[in-house]
């Protein structure tokens, strides 16, 4: 079971797509509307086995504070409204595919900012950083800026979405901090990094699997009455995070060495796709499944472009010295 699960969080590029065409198959076939029942115990096995793993305490270490005030003013003052512009534009009368879209925008970094860091030899510790602060900083923001930025186009309850990502977030974090003291107290830390810290990510890939075939599960009669619908959503995707990528190698190249410069464009240009996913899908009803379409289609084009761009790294920042 662990290593099926392990294959597919390594093979997501092709895992999301199978599993968007059998959601949308099963909803066809069959009565959908049951699987919101689904929603909340999926998005809990989505959330917490990310955070069993995750190094709160590296929030406290220094030396990589220019990074870590780029990332933030990246991810925070900038492509959130970049997001909401393409959404205006793109979704005029379509407001909750522009929340998803903000969605998105608003919650950075995840575990894929630490991997994709390693492969292209950047800073881990910075990188481990940026997503940590990312997570927690983005938890509190969102409810603010959707109320903000969305809120005189569609209601939004600031409580019930402050809720939500106190149960997404929040709860999920202390269950997984409290899991992995108790694991470190019994087992040591060589033995949890080397055994039982790699155990819990794949759990997550589960999670984020089951919430993508819901939520094409639930849109699939409307995207059979408009097939041309994932195309009309796919522009607006490409167009952020092109801006994002470009944005932030602009930056990271002018202003830091190479190692923090990788993980700057890591932590601003990966988001937190599955919280994105779960907020949608809990706390805007049933619209809530547009928002989780646009995020859902943000899975393929966030894996792919962080493949490519480890190959030009070296070319971008220059080669790894030692």
């Amino acid at each position: 079971m662990l290593s099926l699960l392990s294959l597919l969080s390594k093979n997501l590029i092709l895992a999301i797509p199978v599993t968007m065409l059998l959601g949308f198959l099963a909803g066809l076939l069959a009565p959908s509307a049951w699987m919101k029942s689904l929603i909340v115990p999926l998005t809990f096995l989505m959330v917490y086995p990310m955070m069993v793993s995750l190094k709160l305490a590296k929030v406290l270490e220094g030396g990589d504070g220019k990074a870590q005030v780029l990332a933030q003013v990246i991810n925070f003052a900038i492509i959130p409204f970049v997001a909401f512009a393409l959404g205006r534009f793109f979704f005029p009368d379509q407001p909750y595919y522009a929340i998803g879209l903000l969605l998105a925008a608003l919650l950075p970094t995840s575990g894929m900012t630490i991997s994709w860091t390693g492969f292209a030899g950047g800073n881990l510790g910075a990188a481990v950083k940026m997503t940590v602060l990312g997570l927690i900083l983005g938890s509190l923001a969102t409810p603010f800026y959707v109320q903000w930025l969305m809120g005189a186009t569609v209601p939004v309850d600031l409580w019930a979405v402050f809720l939500q990502i106190v149960f997404i977030v929040f709860l999920p974090m202390l269950a997984g901090h409290l899991t992995q003291s108790r694991l470190l107290k019994k087992y040591g830390q060589k033995a949890f990094q080397s055994e039982w810290a790699p155990r819990f990510p794949p759990f997550s890939t589960l999670g984020v699997l089951g919430i993508v075939f819901v939520a094409m599960a639930l849109k699939a009669e409307q995207l059979l009455a408009r097939p041309e619908e994932l195309l009309h959503l796919a522009w607006p995707l490409l167009a952020l995070y092109g801006i994002n990528y470009l944005l932030s190698s602009v930056v990271a190249k002018a202003l830091l060495p190479r190692g923090d410069a990788i993980a700057l464009v890591y932590g601003t240009v990966m988001r937190n796709l599955s919280i994105a996913l779960a907020l949608a899908m809990n706390a805007f009803g049933a619209a809530g499944s547009d928002a989780a379409l646009v995020i859902t289609l943000a899975y393929i084009i966030q894996v792919q472009s962080a493949a490519w761009y480890v190959k030009l790294t070296d070319r971008l920042f220059g080669k790894k010295v030692g």
